[in-house]
């Protein structure tokens, strides 16, 4: 009984861990990786984002699976909406623009 319980609390670790390396360092989302996100702005404060026609450059520089995670973090955001969200901008510019390909 003591072995299946050693071997639940490592499992159980291992999941908690996992989770927290998958976040990375830069951030919890895909929208907080500043090497992602500068190609969409026009300064480095990444206050004011690029027109129409750049972002969709942009967006279509992008791996499909970076595009896949930043859609899904914008729709996290969507879904979790609050004065906290710090990109609503940019994820409407993501859904008008580069969601639909």
């Amino acid at each position: 009984m003591k072995t299946k319980m050693i071997c639940l609390g490592a499992i159980a670790l291992s999941i908690a861990a996992g989770s927290a390396l998958a976040a990375g360092s830069t951030g919890t989302s895909a929208l907080d990786d500043p090497a992602k996100m500068q190609p969409f702005y026009t300064d480095s404060t990444m206050k004011k984002m690029r027109g129409n026609d750049e972002f969709i450059r942009a967006w279509k520089a992008l791996t499909p699976e970076d595009q896949k995670m930043m859609m899904t973090a914008c729709a996290d955001e969507a879904k979790n909406a609050n004065a906290a969200n710090s990109h609503p901008e940019f994820c409407s510019s993501v859904k008008a623009n580069g969601g639909s390909k």
